[in-house]
């Protein structure tokens, strides 16, 4: 079969795949397949785009390796379920604040273990907001975020051991009441 030097693309219809069809024969079409295709990557120019393009992947994997080795692993946390604390105001029951913490674990903490005693840290916690409870004077709709975290490091530290974990993050504080609720006793600090 002899190939004229004018080939194009033609699409077969119905969205079929594209086929390569000499039409420079008076007698009609010759189809070729991928003879031109194949013919284009056997030639000296194709391999030597092959070699410069493979080289310089091999020269850009080492320094993508090196980037990534360099960002510093984030130390693994522990979210714990929202829990409910409890407003008390002169030992009446006024308000409940479910809130969720994020815990910060140390280096040499196991994540999956700690993830197992999540229920001993939030029923510590629980039991330390009825003992004293976590009360803002200026408001009943939120809790005293200070207290709260120092309370949750101290129990964790009795719980997980020493040095495990090392920061306690609110993540969310949404109370069960708005309106409805006793004045507070000093005003709003804006905070």
């Amino acid at each position: 079969m002899s190939v004229k030097p004018f080939q194009t693309l033609v699409r077969a219809p119905r969205g079929g795949a594209g086929r390569w069809i000499s039409s420079g024969r008076a007698g009609g079409t010759v189809e070729l397949g991928n003879a031109p295709l194949t013919k284009a990557c056997q030639t000296t120019l194709m391999r030597w785009l092959l070699l410069v393009f493979t080289a310089s992947m091999a020269l850009a994997a080492p320094a993508l390796s090196a980037a990534e080795e360099k960002k510093p692993a984030p130390n693994p946390t522990v979210l714990m379920s929202p829990l409910a604390l409890p407003v008390i105001v002169d030992g009446r029951l006024v308000n409940y604040i479910f809130v969720t913490f994020r815990l910060g674990l140390g280096d040499k903490a196991d994540a999956a273990k700690l993830r197992i005693k999540e229920p001993y840290f939030r029923d510590a916690l629980v039991r330390a907001g009825h003992r004293t409870p976590f009360v803002r004077q200026d408001t009943y709709t939120a809790l005293d975020d200070d207290k709260m975290k120092a309370a949750l490091l101290r129990e964790a530290a009795t719980i997980a051991g020493p040095g495990m974990v090392l920061s306690a993050q609110i993540i969310r504080e949404q109370p069960q009441h708005i309106d409805g609720l006793p004045k507070p006793k000093s005003p709003p600090t804006g905070r």
